[in-house]
This record gives structure tokens, C-alpha cells and sequence, in this order.
């Protein structure tokens, strides 16, 4: 936190703001079936960020309902005193009552002070100064069990602004995130329409009434049915494992992909054009219905020895195979490492069946899918772009190195 106090603000602390912290009780829980309960017990990663993810919770045993006592309110805020999957203090504003929800043991629910706004404090305790704050009076054995003590909290310095600014601070950060939420659940609409396109698309095809049996399921007349060997190329010679240590030393533009994503950047290149990367080994086997198992990579780049490198040819089109395979359940055909951990060897990768329309009708499709990918990419783009916008009003608005004008009442319009 800055030395300067801007004019007319004080130094106080959290503490000041907070009329009651009250946690939630220890109560047993079973895996949340969805659709499917009465009364929920959030996690600690139902907090992230300033924001509260209700979905996130597990079902309450029957027995149990009577000890879960403590309910998210309106205008209160939930604090997480132990680690999140992030960080000790995550925390998320309640916009409204959930009866049917419960507080763990881990989740402190804060109720605050008229003079205070509490959409403001809830920005406040994201904020970088206080965040920091809350880190380092965090107590521990390790990383993955920090705590922090409620008179720690409460006794956290903090810059607090009259209540009138308060009010337009919070306004105009609410105005972002109000877009950002916005964005993002046109994003989730486009993913899930993306979810049933791909479902459609790359098992019944555009317009086909007529459908035969295949050793990949059921598929249009007119369809084949192949393997990764038989229809592409496989160009794992081209890939090259360079230690992190070796990059450090040859930093560039070129992109040096692993099993999901570019690693590093540097400064050569030993694959050129249009490949379809899926990887050798890693998590991502398992969580296939979330996360995209291929890449699709153009121009001048490098692979490591954690992902196979595929060319198309003129039966079966590059994109095809990144999108035939993008979500698609291949766990019964992979090599087991331990209980979560799967490997895709060569052979089996060559193995691999897929459908295999006609080239022509492989293009309509791709051309189909690549518009709902740009929409949803142009999307995140702008979720990205916006919350680096928040980050930096953050940091000018909760520390008064930029003033609001609080005679203007009207709600900021701080993007369109």
C-alpha cells in the first residue's frame, strides 16, 4: 500500500468494515449428483477472485442438513481462510439469498458495516496491496495448507475512501464485470452449441438420410471408415526435445508446442504448414469433454516429444482429424502410467479409427466449425482484453491514484 493518502481518504482496517465473520460447521458430503439434491455444501472454490460460483458444492448427506446452519446472503461476502485450488483468501460478493446452500468449515461469510459499501470491500480484499496482506499474514506448514486467523484479517491495513466514492468505485467496477459476465455466458452458449455441432457434424454428416454400419459407429452411406496410418502422415521425426534450460539460452518467435499448448518460444524452427498436434501423454486423456486433446498449428514452429505431430493428405483433410479428434474418448485404446495418468504410444496412435467422409464434405464441416471457434476466440479475446482493463482500474480506483467524480450519480458506461 502506497505511503500517499489521497485527499480526503484514511488508512483503516479490514476490521473496520466488518460487523460479524461467521464460518459455516464441519459436515460430511458425498459427490454432488447433478439435477439431483436438496441442499448443497459450497467448496472453497465456490470463491474466486471477487466472484461467487454457486455451482460450485456437493450434495449434503440427509442426516447432516440439520448441523449446515450458516446460508449465503445478500449483500454479504464469503471468504475463503484456507487455500482455495489458487490461494489462501479468495473471496466473492453474494448478490443475493441461497437457501438451499450451506458454508464449510473453510468459508467465513462477512457481514459489512453500513458505513462501508460492501461491493466495495469486496474489491478492496482483491485489491494487490491487500491481497499481498493476506498472503503474508497466512500461517502454514506448506503452500497447500495456509491459513489465516480472523484477528490477522481484521487487522490488515487498507486505504478506505468516503462512502459516496466507495459507491462509484464499486459502480464502475460492477459495470466491467457486468460485461465480463455477460461475454462469458455468450461464450458458454457458443461452447455448448460448438458441443452438439461436433456431435452432429462429425458422426451424421450435412443433410444424409441414409446410414450404415462401420467399426466407428453408425455413419452416413457414402462415408468411410479409416485409421490415423492408413489416411495421414505421422511426422514425429520432426519433433525435439530442448531442455527449459537449453531455451533460456535461445529465446525467439517460434513456438515450441507440448501435449495442449506452446511452452516457450525460440529462436529456429523444424516444422513448417498446417499440422494437427495431439498428445503423447498427459492429463488432458482423461478430461477430453472439457479440454481439447488436439492443436491446430499453422506456419513455422517446433514440437516436443510430449505430443504427435499428423499431416493430412488429400483423403482426410488436417482439420479434420483435429476436430474429429478434439473431444472424442479414446482412453480404452491408451496405455495406462499410474491411476490418472494415460500415454498414447505411435502404434496406438496409427491404430486409431476415425470416419472419413468425402474430401468435399470434410471442407463444409471444418468451414462450419471454424466460424463457431472464431466467434467463441473473438469472445475470449475481448474477456481477456476486459479483465486487464479491471486489473489496472483496480489498482488506480482502490488506491486514489485516479479519482471518480461521485457528483455525477449516472452509472459509468465504462465499455460498450
Amino acid at each position: 500500500m502506497s505511503n500517499v493518502v489521497p485527499d480526503g481518504w484514511s488508512v483503516g482496517r479490514v476490521g473496520d468494515a466488518i460487523t460479524s465473520a461467521d464460518g459455516g460447521v464441519s459436515v460430511n458430503s458425498e459427490n454432488r449428483i447433478k439435477n439431483h439434491h436438496e441442499h448443497g455444501i459450497l467448496k472453497t472454490s465456490s470463491v474466486f477472485d471477487g466472484r461467487f460460483i454457486p455451482s460450485e458444492h456437493k450434495a449434503i448427506l440427509s442426516n447432516e442438513v440439520h448441523r449446515a446452519s450458516t446460508s449465503p446472503k445478500k449483500n454479504h461476502i464469503l471468504f475463503s481462510r484456507m487455500n482455495t485450488p489458487v490461494l489462501v483468501g479468495q473471496s466473492g460478493y453474494v448478490d443475493r439469498d441461497y437457501s438451499d446452500l450451506f458454508l464449510p468449515d473453510r468459508l467465513w461469510q462477512i457481514q459489512v458495516s453500513d458505513e462501508y459499501n460492501a461491493k466495495w470491500l469486496s474489491y478492496t480484499l482483491r485489491s494487490q496491496g491487500v491481497v499481498k496482506k493476506i498472503s503474508d499474514a497466512a500461517t502454514g506448514t506448506s503452500n497447500s495448507m495456509k491459513n489465516i486467523a480472523k484477528p490477522n484479517l481484521m487487522a490488515i491495513p487498507m486505504l478506505c475512501p468516503p462512502l459516496p466514492e466507495q459507491q462509484k468505485i464499486a459502480a464502475i467496477l460492477s459495470s466491467v464485470d457486468d460485461v465480463i459476465e455477460k461475454t462469458q455466458a455468450q461464450i458458454d452458449k457458443l461452447k455448448d452449441l460448438k458441443t452438439g455441432m461436433m456431435q452432429e457434424l462429425l458422426t451424421k454428416g450435412i443433410g444424409h438420410t441414409e446410414f450404415k454400419d462401420s467399426p466407428v459407429g453408425r455413419i452416413p452411406v457414402g462415408w468411410g471408415a479409416s485409421t490415423i496410418s492408413r489416411s495421414c502422415k505421422i511426422k514425429n521425426t520432426l519433433r525435439k526435445p530442448i531442455s527449459k534450460e537449453e531455451r533460456e539460452g535461445m529465446k525467439g518467435v517460434y513456438p515450441y508446442y507440448g501435449p495442449t499448448k506452446a511452452v516457450d518460444h525460440i529462436n529456429e524452427f523444424r516444422v513448417e504448414g498446417d499440422h494437427t498436434l495431439i498428445g503423447e501423454d498427459g492429463d488432458h486423456f482423461i478430461k477430453f469433454a472439457s479440454w481439447a486433446m488436439t492443436q491446430f498449428v499453422s506456419g513455422k514452429f517446433n514440437v516436443n516429444n510430449h505430443a504427435h505431430i499428423i499431416e493430412g493428405t488429400g483423403a482426410c483433410r488436417t482439420k479434420w482429424i483435429y476436430y474429429y479428434f478434439m473431444h472424442r474418448d479414446i482412453t480404452a485404446s491408451l496405455t495406462r502410467q499410474g491411476a490418472t495418468r494415460y500415454k498414447l504410444n505411435k502404434a496406438t496412435l496409427e491404430g486409431l479409427e476415425l470416419a472419413l467422409p468425402p474430401a468435399e464434405e470434410q471442407d463444409k464441416i471444418i468451414e462450419i466449425l471454424d466460424a463457431v471457434m472464431t466467434d467463441i476466440t473473438v469472445r475470449e479475446d475481448k474477456v481477456s482484453k476486459l479483465q486487464s482493463m479491471k486489473k489496472a482500474l483496480m489498482q488506480d480506483l482502490l488506491t486514489g491514484t485516479v479519482r471518480v467524480n461521485v457528483d455525477n450519480q449516472h452509472k459509468e458506461e465504462v465499455v460498450a
